[in-house]
């Protein structure tokens, strides 16, 4: 029988124990990560970034409240992020969140720190709405200041604060150079990819001459797109670059095609050759296949005309790419008139990676090409499969010092031209060069970080509306048919338990 004293010895207990676990919960933080690909679980490259932290970094998120819930879980995201950067800093991560909308001086707050509104959707009283909304962040350490302006449902959280904290401690940016001076594009007419390498990289140009060498304070070279004929002497800079530990990437377009006259051609530049001497080789091919892009064609509708999707062999959508870390987390990148290559080399110091590959379906054609947009394609203008379209070199490739290469069968995939006729180019297309060239240059680990963003899992557009409804009620009744079926299970036990007790015979 339980006595007064008892009882309130029992309370004390409880609450005594959740005392503790609070206590022990705020100073040893953790939580089990069992998605896919661990996104809530910080990378060794992050962690390795806040252990070097030699003072406090304050971070201001402009987070507005009362957001639909695919928009509003940003915010809580974002806060468990934030909590994760905080343990594992030791404390040096301070955070505090601002609701922008609550009155006019903290709109102005967030608009004067960098952060802007976005416009959003909200369901009101059976009616849609406009919102403003913010979802952006300020990242102060000592004078320096860095803005996230906007932090979009599924973006690479870790990646946009990790670069932040590494810009922000940053002493000196490594260098990078993109070749100029052969036809290839400026950086004006790579302006995502400049941008995107702006921020961990001092980004600049360079020239070949007969009298200058390569700095050897780059640490890679870029080359992309080179239209016009090297120099032969030239590629001997190329090669003592390479010998004295710099990387350089490649990009090259060994066909070109021309929608304008509907014609495609070769391209010689002599890189083919160099490469071809390495035992790497841009074959003398445009890449054909099933899985491609589209080009608008102009058909003639009654009295209309209308532009219609086209698909287009040419421009190959590769989808298919090794385990390597330039390659992770990249789902779809689309080439431009791409040529596959062909690894030969027999120098077993080189250890050579294929990363990317054609579909199942491909095909290719011999230059000179004339396009016939509205060709009918059959099965057997793709009869082989699986052409690599981009690889990556590592190894004594130029001298008896190991560096690195990478070398891509096509040169306008992150060109997206300068001016008002620059076009925006699909996310993964920036990335697989900016991964590369992190590859190359980035010893900090921060290029696996990129492409980790929250992925979207919906449900297969081929299932059937039958398949869909069973899965729908499925998912909504299975829950509750566990739970009553766990009842009655429960309920039968204890039938039978307290009928066994009834038929006890106690002496």
């Amino acid at each position: 029988m339980l006595t007064k004293n008892k009882v309130i010895t029992t309370i004390l207990l409880f609450f005594g124990i959740l005392i503790l676990i609070n206590f022990f919960a705020d100073r040893f933080f953790t939580r089990l990560d069992l998605t896919e690909d661990r996104q809530y679980t910080l990378s060794d490259a992050t962690e390795n970034i806040l252990s070097s932290l030699d003072g406090p970094i304050t971070v201001t998120a402009y987070f507005s409240e009362d957001l639909p819930p695919d928009i509003g879980k940003v915010r809580n995201d974002f806060k468990d992020i934030l909590t994760e950067y905080d343990n594992a800093s030791g404390g040096k991560i301070v955070y505090q969140f601002i609701n922008p909308n609550k009155d006019q001086e903290s709109e102005m707050e967030a608009g004067q720190a960098g952060v802007q509104p976005i416009l959003v959707n909200v369901r009101e009283r059976d009616q849609m709405k406009q919102q403003r909304a913010y979802l952006g962040a300020v990242l102060q350490y000592g004078e320096k200041k860095e803005i996230i302006p906007l932090i979009q449902p599924g973006s690479a959280m870790e990646y946009a604060l990790s670069t932040s904290i590494k810009k922000l401690t940053l002493k000196e940016k490594t260098k990078i150079a993109f070749l100029q001076g052969n036809g290839e594009p400026t950086l004006s007419d790579m302006p995502q990819l400049n941008q995107q390498l702006s921020i961990m990289y001092d980004v600049g140009t360079v020239k070949l001459t007969d009298t200058t060498q390569i700095p050897n304070t780059y640490k890679a070279l870029i080359v992309v797109a080179p239209k016009d004929t090297i120099n032969p002497n030239y590629f001997h800079q190329l090669d003592n670059f390479l010998s004295n530990g710099g990387r350089i990437l490649l990009a090259i377009n060994r066909v070109d095609g021309d929608l304008s006259n509907a014609s495609g051609k070769s391209i010689n530049t002599g890189f083919e050759n160099w490469l071809y001497n390495k035992g790497i080789e841009i074959e003398n091919e445009f890449l054909l296949d099933v899985n491609a892009g589209n080009v608008m064609v102009q058909q003639n509708t009654g009295y209309f005309m209308m532009n219609t999707p086209v698909k287009f062999p040419y421009l190959p959508v590769i989808t298919k790419f090794a385990d390597h870390p330039i390659t992770k987390g990249i789902e779809s990148v689309t080439l431009l008139f791409a040529s596959p290559l062909k690894i030969s080399t027999k120098d077993s110091s080189l250890q050579v990676t294929d990363l990317a590959f054609t579909s199942e379906q491909t095909g290719f054609e011999k230059p000179p090409v004339y396009f016939d947009v509205m060709k009918q394609w059959t099965k057997s203008d793709f009869p082989v499969s699986s052409l690599p379209v981009a690889a990556a070199i590592e190894g004594n490739i130029a001298g008896s010092v190991s560096t690195k290469m990478v070398v891509f069968g096509d040169g306008d995939f992150a060109v997206s031209g300068g001016g008002r006729g620059a076009q925006k180019l699909q996310e993964d297309n920036i990335n697989l060069m900016s991964n590369a060239i992190d590859w190359l240059s980035d010893d900090t680990g921060l290029i696996s970080l990129r492409t980790k963003g929250v992925n979207s899992r919906p449900i297969d557009p081929d299932l059937k509306d039958g398949t869909k409804t069973l899965l729908k009620y499925l998912n909504f009744l299975l829950p509750i048919i566990l739970i009553i079926g766990f009842g009655i299970v429960r309920y039968q036990y204890r039938r039978r338990l307290r009928n066994k007790w009834m038929n006890e015979n106690y002496v």
